[in-house]
């Protein structure tokens, strides 16, 4: 009866983790281990990931990468509820009813369908919402492009015994995502310990436990396995940047679509006490760019274990006349915590969502004591999916729909209308005359908060924009992306300016319509190229920048053909960012490669491929990864790089090669699919230019090569 999302994400067939078994990730002794390694195994546990060749290799990445940017932008949902309701959830082991429902949010059940704005219906099987504790949203704080964690106020500390896929109680920190040396130090600790563990391993190819070969593990051994643990590393990168995006005026991502309000059935005035729960709610004291016109979702909690579920019943049909039929009767017993022996006990999924922040505080916790994983009675977890699921279908999608067809209608097409390019036109050239108070009173954006009121024309595009975003209707999101960056460029709004052009650019590429290279270079480029600039120069906001840039990375990878130059010229200028440490450098560095390696030739001789030059960026990638001390990294980037250039007749370069090869102990694993690049079918004229190019690498005075090679980029494009 439970379904697969309710079930061990580690356990599941044919995906990376199935080497480890139940009864290995719940022993005491191995919950360090399973702390930091088990949860980046499973991250990607529902994607099917497919073995062997490495088109197979290339299908499982495209999957992985895409899914995660959908599962980036998705609607957030807050979550109020009463201190009875709290308490239920304490019993059970989790810190909050928040935290009880959040790692049910990552993947709906089944397939949820949606309607565009033309009527047309399409359904999506990988639909997901975030779960967010109201008071914690609020709390998430104005220091979020410098990564600073808010507290709530006066809250205190957080509690040593936090737990990571629930929370534990006592959690009280506010975790907030938007901080790079926070991704950065998370990845340098997974990596450490995938080192830790190939060491400790007899053999490589045998360990099964945590990332397995090369930081992942795979289904089966030998060749098969290593295919999908060449990228985990740098999808969990992504995903964490991409993870806890707090309250911001520039975008609404973050802001809540709908509110759970929620009660127990031990609740002894339930009706009161949920109208003060929505009262409540009103005057949490959110930003003021935040629009507390959402959708409220009432539940009321039945305990199975003291309570009698006909009083609950008539309870629940007193709580639809009085506020509507976006209601819900959960089910839950009650009686204590549910241990993994008992014989209906479904493991709790890890919410794959969380700040890297959080995630380094639950690995710490857990290491710091040694903690059986949460798990559920399978009637409860069932309940919780089919809620989630019933909320999303019934209440939250219809909601979204409704409001984007209301903006649409009175707001946009009004923008898009004559009398509308004729006020932008206005606003344009004569709202800057000498006349500051003309211009000052013709705008509607505060420059004080940096936000424009949620009643503006402006801010409801915004919102418009971004629900369709959510709601993957691409077409209508590019058209109000586009009308608002002619606005907010007239008012000198230039976070939100930023923020336009790069969502502008990404909902183009998610259109499907084809990609030129006209319209590349002419439309594309110089959108993105804004906005990192207004990003970075006019707004210091260099997390905004990179995610724009490796989100416009992995889009255009996946649109293969041509722009997969552009893909690994965008992916070289987050190289370049003064934001990356030496992990996240690196992991960019090999996604280089990762991207030329998507060029396909034509013909039977594969001419215009870039083989050459993914193994050179493999090779690059492999001397940072030494000089970062991941001597693991570096063997797999050079077990790609390597066979292509055996042969070459260029004593520099064999120099450079051998010398990696002595750092890093390498030996060829000849189980493993190392022929990638080897193929010789690039142009004559790009080895002449690898040779004319040599003097690129730069020798220190001792023979060790520099961390990082002069003139790189000028090398690639070449």
């Amino acid at each position: 009866m439970a379904s697969s999302a309710t079930a061990n994400p580690d356990s599941r067939p044919g995906t990376p983790g199935t080497t480890r078994s139940r009864s290995a990730q719940i022993r005491t002794s191995t919950l360090r281990s399973t702390s930091s390694t088990s949860s980046l195994s499973s991250l990607f546990s529902a994607s099917p990931l497919k073995d062997g060749l490495s088109g197979g290799r290339r299908s499982a990445d495209q999957y992985d990468a895409r899914s995660l940017i959908y599962r980036a932008f998705v609607p957030h949902i807050a979550v109020h509820v009463s201190a009875d309701t709290d308490e239920l959830a304490r019993e059970k082991g989790f810190a909050s009813f928040h935290e009880m429902l959040r790692p049910y949010g990552d993947d709906l059940q089944g397939r949820l369908t949606v309607r565009d704005s033309v009527g047309s219906s399409n359904s999506f099987d990988d639909f997901g919402v975030r779960f967010v504790g109201l008071r914690e949203m609020a709390a998430s704080g104005e220091n979020w492009e410098t990564g600073i964690s808010a507290w709530a106020n006066g809250r205190g500390t957080a509690s040593a015994g936090e737990k990571g896929s629930a929370g534990g109680a006592g959690s009280q920190k506010v975790f907030v995502g938007g901080n790079i040396d926070e991704v950065e130090e998370l990845a340098n600790l997974h990596l450490e310990r995938n080192e830790e563990d190939l060491l400790e391993a007899s053999s490589p190819v045998a360990n099964g436990g945590g990332s397995g070969n090369g930081g992942g593990g795979g289904g089966g051994a030998g060749a098969a396995a290593s295919p999908p643990s060449d990228h985990l590393f740098y999808l969990h990168f992504l995903r964490r940047l991409l993870s806890a995006m707090p309250v911001s005026p520039h975008e609404t991502f973050s802001h809540p679509v709908a509110c759970v309000i929620a009660i127990s059935s031990r609740n002894q005035s339930p009706i009161e006490t949920l109208r003060n729960l929505y009262a409540s709610g009103n005057d949490v004291n959110m930003p003021q760019y935040v629009n507390n016109d959402y959708l409220r979702y009432y539940v009321l909690v039945h305990d199975e274990d003291r309570d009698d579920i006909q009083k609950s019943t008539t309870l629940f049909d007193q709580m639809k006349k009085h506020f509507g039929l976006s209601c819900h009767l959960l089910r839950l017993r009650s009686g204590g915590k549910t241990a993994v022996t008992d014989d209906d006990a479904v493991m709790v999924p890890t919410s794959q969502w969380r700040s890297a922040a959080e995630e380094l505080a639950s690995i710490r916790a857990k290491d710091a004591e040694d903690t059986p994983p949460l798990c559920l009675p399978e009637t409860d977890a069932s309940g919780i999916q089919t809620m989630v699921r019933e909320m999303t279908q019934m209440s939250v999608v219809p909601f979204m729909e409704r409001c984007i067809a209301t903006w649409n209608d009175q707001v946009a097409s009004r923008r898009r209308g004559l009398s509308g390019r004729f006020l932008s036109m206005s606003k344009r050239y004569f709202g800057s005359t000498s006349t500051r108070s003309s211009t000052s009173s013709s705008s509607n954006y505060d420059p004080v908060s940096a936000s424009y009121p949620p009643s503006t024309p402006e801010a409801q595009m915004r919102k418009l924009a971004d629900f369709a975003f959510m709601l993957r209707d691409w077409k209508l999101a590019h058209s109000v992306y586009d009308l608002l960056r002619t606005d907010f460029t007239n008012d000198k709004a230039w976070k939100h300016h930023a923020a336009a052009h790069e969502m502008t650019a990404v909902s183009m590429i998610l259109t499907g319509t084809p990609l030129s290279h006209k319209v590349r270079q002419e439309t594309i480029e110089p959108m993105i190229d804004l906005a990192c600039y207004s990003y970075v120069a006019r707004c210091s906001a260099t997390y905004s920048a990179l995610r724009c840039l490796l989100v416009s990375v992995e889009l255009l990878r996946l649109r293969g053909g041509g722009a997969v130059d552009e893909a690994a010229k965008w992916a070289m200028r987050a190289r370049d960012s003064s934001s990356l440490g030496p992990i996240g450098h690196a992991l960019v560095t090999e996604r280089v490669g990762d991207c030329y390696v998507m060029r396909q030739g034509r013909g039977s001789q594969a001419l215009g491929s870039r083989k050459r030059k993914a193994a050179m960026w493999k090779m690059l990638a492999a001397n940072e990864w030494v000089a970062a001390g991941k001597t693991t990294r570096a063997r797999h980037c050079l077990d790609d790089a390597l066979p292509r250039y055996e042969d070459t007749r260029f004593d520099v370069i064999k120099g450079f090669a051998d010398s990696l090869k002595a750092r890093t102990g390498y030996t060829p694993l000849s189980g493993r699919n190392v022929g990638n690049l080897v193929d010789d079918d690039d142009d004559d004229d790009e080895c002449l230019e690898l040779g004319s190019k040599r003097k690129s690498i730069v020798m220190s005075p001792s023979g060790v090569e520099d961390s990082r090679v002069a003139e790189d980029d000028k090398f690639v494009e070449s």
